[in-house]
């Protein structure tokens, strides 16, 4: 089977159909404790910079600018991606409010690029 990723609020509860679950942020999420957590693998290596985080501030206006650095980034560390599964499912969990515009998305996106040209 092939990896397949998805993306979910690390707040959201964990489901059987989640796979693995990895924490795709640098920070850990603010007030999630550990053991309710169901985190199976922490990438903090493969998260954006914090000066790459801290200059997007979850700002709309900066999102595509955001997407493009933080692909470069990872473009640079490919390592810090050599611990994710190669197949099954993977849930990449972010604590940010903005389902649609975070660094989960863009791994997400980066990594189904990945799948696609090998």
């Amino acid at each position: 089977m092939a990896r397949q990723i998805r993306t979910k609020r690390a707040y959201d509860p964990p489901e059987p159909h989640d796979g693995t679950r990895v924490l795709a942020d640098r920070l850990w999420p603010r007030g999630l404790a550990k053991d309710k957590a169901a985190i199976d693998l922490w990438l903090k290596d493969a998260a954006p910079s914090t000066e790459l985080r801290r200059w997007f501030g979850h700002r709309p206006e900066r999102w595509q600018e955001f997407r493009r650095r933080y692909r470069d980034e990872l473009a640079a560390n490919p390592e810090a991606l050599a611990p994710l599964p190669r197949d099954g499912v993977v849930t990449l969990l972010f604590a940010a409010h903005d389902i649609e515009r975070n660094n989960a998305v863009v791994l997400a996106e980066y990594l189904a690029a990945q799948n696609k040209a090998s």
